[in-house]
């Protein structure tokens, strides 16, 4: 069976190196739009930035405040820089007075009632997404909704799955192996993400409001009662705090395989969950609560730190996508919005992002155990809590050791990933990469989430004053340059046809809407590994 060293010589022979300038990546970017004064915006999404249903480059995410911007898949990391350079100066083009937030956790809030839930029209569709994320609200508050991030989408191309399953000597399908390979990075990739929210970590502190009512660890900054935080925090993002809930800590996902996953999150999204069916999916006057009472009402609910993906059909829904036709990408999920880059992400965290994938590719990846899988999320929420902590102690597959000592190792390990990464592409930005990032493992200091910090104590500002001060130059950067003509011109058009595809949709369903619901659900009927 080849190792990490096989497979990394395999495709550093110099005829294989070109493959790897295939890989493809994209970024879904999140943003809260705010009110010059920093308070969530209560404006509906604009019809100058097109149909938040049918756009592909700007649409919402659980808030009609909380816009999402994507990228389509390339394999250029500065177009899908210069691609989210244009969205945000053509949003800002559209939106008047109004200020996107460029921290992951939002601005000050006034209760849940005063979230509005995105809206996406009459289509049987568009009613479904905005009755999932009422059922969202229902279930963990809209003010963990309002919460914001990046997404990585990753993949290899064809040409360097066909090297390693040559290596490999493996007989199924391609995408059979492709899929099987995906799991691999998967499971290497939850081992290690803890390194990701260690150096990429930006949201060490919140405002009280978003805390509210609820139980949590945080104490205030300094003498600033109205800033919250942890000392050596990194992401509350990522803990308890934003998306994770104790109904979703009892689940226990497979990530062996492809079969092993579709079946755990076929549980989760098809049995009734005690709580959520005392709710119903309909309140005294009919009208929708949630779309079920399972314990996920689709596969989206469940917050994980990394998804396997497939692209869908239309009426399709992720599960049977990757059921029928197996994992075509995969996507990060544990990335917060970098408050000190105008788009949320530079290029030098994206060429990480890049070792760091391929590596867990490459290296050797044991199936897990539920011990493992305990211990993951125990890291997880340590790294949240206590990243910064050097006495911090992770737990891993060779036992305990500090963030310090075990993040060398991994950059140790990746040092040749890096460099084969700089063969394919005839620079050196990816070593560069590595030597500018380890020193972080030794100067917490220099991690954005110290930085964020810091800041707020050297300039005597609130969390709030902070992350406004922030947005408020952000939002100059990109008035301040202009936008080119044409690229202006197709953003119009591209709003404006969107409009016009929801209009069709709306027009054009058949079905009353209980019964696009009951064909919809069926699909996890399907039964898997047959």
């Amino acid at each position: 069976m080849p190792d990490f060293t096989d497979r990394l010589g395999h495709l550093s022979q110099p005829e294989n190196l070109d493959s790897l300038r295939g890989i493809a990546r994209g970024v879904e970017k999140e943003s809260l739009r705010v009110t010059g004064r920093g308070q969530l915006a209560r404006t509906p999404h604009s019809p100058l930035l097109g149909s938040a249903l049918t756009h592909p480059a700007i649409t919402t995410d659980y808030s009609e405040a909380l816009l999402e911007f994507i990228t389509p898949p390339t394999s250029s990391v500065a177009e899908v820089l210069a691609t989210l350079e244009d969205i945000h100066r053509f949003t800002y083009r559209q939106i008047d007075e109004e200020l996107l937030w460029v921290h992951s956790m939002p601005c000050v809030l006034i209760g849940d009632d005063n979230i509005p839930v995105a809206r996406y029209g009459s289509s049987n569709i568009g009613r479904m997404k905005t009755i999932y994320r009422l059922g969202l609200g229902h279930r963990y508050g809209r003010s963990m909704q309002t919460i914001a991030g990046i997404h990585y989408n990753w993949s290899l191309p064809d040409v360097s799955w066909q090297l390693l399953q040559v290596i490999e000597d493996s007989s199924v399908n391609l995408q059979e192996f492709k899929s099987r390979r995906y799991f691999d990075l998967i499971r290497n990739f939850r081992r290690y993400f803890w390194l990701l929210i260690y150096l990429f970590g930006a949201a060490p502190a919140v405002c009280r409001s978003f805390v509210a009512g609820r139980p949590h660890r945080l104490v205030p900054f300094g003498k600033d009662v109205n800033s919250l935080h942890t000392p050596y925090a990194t992401s509350l993002r990522m803990g308890d705090l934003g998306y994770q809930s104790l109904a979703q800590r009892s689940l226990l996902i497979s990530y062996n395989n492809l079969s092993g996953y579709l079946q755990s999150l076929q549980q989760a999204l098809t049995l009734k969950y005690p709580k959520y069916d005392s709710l119903g999916t309909r309140d005294a006057h009919g009208n929708y609560l949630q779309l079920s009472t399972s314990l996920l009402q689709v596969e989206n609910e469940f917050y994980s730190s990394i998804r396997p993906k497939r692209t869908t059909r239309t009426g399709e829904t992720q599960f049977k996508a990757l059921a029928v036709r197996g994992v075509e990408y995969i996507e990060v999920r544990c990335i917060d919005l970098n408050p000190f880059q105008p788009v949320g992400i530079d290029a030098r965290q994206m060429q990480f992002l890049d070792i760091f994938l391929l590596y867990c590719l490459l290296a050797d990846s044991p199936e897990s155990d539920t011990h493992e899988y305990h211990n993951i999320l125990e890291n997880q929420t340590d790294i949240v809590y206590r990243g910064r902590d050097p006495q911090l102690q992770l737990r891993g597959r060779q036992g305990a050791a500090t963030v310090a000592t075990w993040g060398k190792s991994l950059f140790a390990d990746m040092q040749p990933v890096a460099e084969l990464l700089d063969r394919a592409n005839g620079n050196q930005v990816y070593g560069q990469t590595l030597k500018q990032l380890q020193p972080l493992l030794q100067h917490p200091e220099r991690t954005p989430s110290a930085r964020i910090l810091a800041e707020m104590a050297e300039n005597n500002l609130s969390y709030f004053q902070l992350a406004l001060n922030h947005a408020r130059e952000h939002r100059d950067y990109f008035l301040g340059s202009p936008l080119n003509p044409e690229v202006e011109a197709r953003f119009r058009e591209m709003a404006r046809t969107s409009l016009v595809v929801q209009q069709a949709l709306e027009a054009g369903d058949s079905l009353d809407f209980e019964s696009f619901l009951g064909n919809y659900f069926q699909q996890y009927q399907l039964r898997i590994g047959e």
